[in-house]
């Protein structure tokens, strides 16, 4: 790897690692924001569809905007929309008001979505240029290895009764200037169009182009498999320390704890990822990851103990760990319109995060969030069964394919 290439791949990096500590920031902190807001699991629900929408608007365009303006820029514009969703997620925590923990997480969403896809978009790229897998290292030493920095920092400051909103305005500075940094070693130009033949491959700008991929059979299976996997990732994102507060009545600071876990095995998967890939192929390594959430996953719902529920997500968080990076990877396995293919599918994830934290947060208020888990499990077994999706296209255990920006 040449040196242009190692920066290029130390700026993804460095962004992505803050990033994760933002998220990993806010979702330790979900048990004391509903505390602060004073609403119900159903209401919590509402509020974190802010995340959702934004995300899904972020994700929406940021293929076009990558198509038109390139990664970097698209990246730059989402670390700043990540900021101010911060800032306006602490004041609206400070202030009691959940409209306003709803919008700022609508912009952290919609920057999370448009620097998500750029990112992929960014790593698909680089794995062509080395020929070897890329997106699960990159999203274990960037985006998980954050998110258990930000989950200890949470963990550590729930316990010391810290002010949720000096917490996350604190992390939102560090972010800037992680980001601010990391923007200006990004290339220029990747996955822009110029002229009018990036258009015509990819049937046009817009949604409507970007979602005219799904033509290819094969790519929808992939974007089920996305949909599944995002959605197990995004249950615990979302849930799992209201999960062990509410379903097994533990402290805040233990539920904080236990997602503490589920992130650090999510990185230890990512991390493990490539080797994995390389040895057993695309099939094999997500097909045992989805059943190895699965079996987590139904400690977690049925366990008497809240010990033995904690150390569960362990599983879980190994499982749901590469699905997501590697049916990016192949969606991106196409020799001239990975962006619009990577978007595409990054998309189907999304719907994921949009309807997942209402649809469970109202059911959970019937039934509990343990018994709510079940949906998750289900999702896993249908990713599972897809698996075989992701073995063809380039060669399913080193992608060496040459894939175009």
């Amino acid at each position: 790897m040449d040196a242009p290439t190692r920066r290029w791949r130390a700026a993804l990096f460095l962004f992505m690692l803050a990033a994760g500590t933002g998220m990993a920031s806010w979702v330790a902190r979900t048990p004391a924001v509903r505390d602060a807001l004073d609403v119900s699991t159903g209401a919590m629900g509402l509020v974190l569809f802010g995340l959702s929408t934004g995300s899904m608007a972020g994700v929406t365009f940021s293929g076009p905007l990558v198509r038109r303006y390139g990664g970097r820029a698209t990246i730059g514009v989402g670390a700043a929309l990540v900021v101010a969703g911060l800032l306006v997620v602490a004041a609206g925590t400070g202030l009691a008001q959940a409209v306003g923990v709803f919008g700022g997480l609508a912009l952290l969403g919609g920057g999370m979505g448009l620097a998500e896809v750029a990112f992929n978009i960014e790593g698909a790229v680089i794995e062509s240029v080395i020929g070897r897998p890329v997106l699960p290292v990159l999203h274990g030493c960037c985006f998980s290895l954050g998110t258990v920095v930000g989950a200890l920092l949470g963990m550590a400051l729930t316990a010391a009764a810290f002010p949720v909103g000096l917490h996350l305005t604190a992390v939102a500075a560090l972010i800037a200037a992680a980001a601010v940094r990391a923007v200006r070693a990004i290339p220029h130009g990747t996955g822009k169009e110029t002229g009018s033949g990036g258009s015509s491959r990819q049937g046009g700008g817009g949604l409507r182009g970007q979602l005219r991929v799904f033509r290819d059979r094969r790519l929808v299976l992939i974007g089920v498999i996305v949909l599944a996997m995002a959605f197990a990732e995004g249950a615990a994102n979302d849930w799992l320390p209201l999960l062990m507060v509410d379903g097994y009545h533990v402290s805040a600071t233990a539920g904080s704890l236990t997602f503490l876990a589920f992130a650090s095995s999510m990185t230890l998967g990512r991390f493990a990822g490539g080797p994995l890939l390389e040895r057993f192929g695309r099939v094999r390594v997500v097909r045992i990851s989805a059943v190895t959430a699965a079996l987590g996953l139904v400690v977690v719902i049925v366990s008497p103990s809240p010990l033995m529920a904690g150390a569960a997500t362990v599983l879980w968080g190994l499982g749901a760990s590469l699905g997501f990076p590697v049916a990016l990877s192949a969606a991106g396995d196409h020799p001239h319109d990975a962006a619009a293919r990577v978007g595409a599918v990054a998309t189907a994830g999304y719907v994921a995060f949009l309807v997942g934290p209402p649809a469970l947060g109202l059911l959970a208020d019937h039934i509990g969030l343990r018994l709510t888990m079940t949906v998750v499990l289900a999702l896993l077994i249908v990713a599972s069964t897809l698996a075989g999706a992701l073995g063809t296209g380039r060669d399913a255990r080193t992608g060496t394919e040459p894939v175009t920006a």
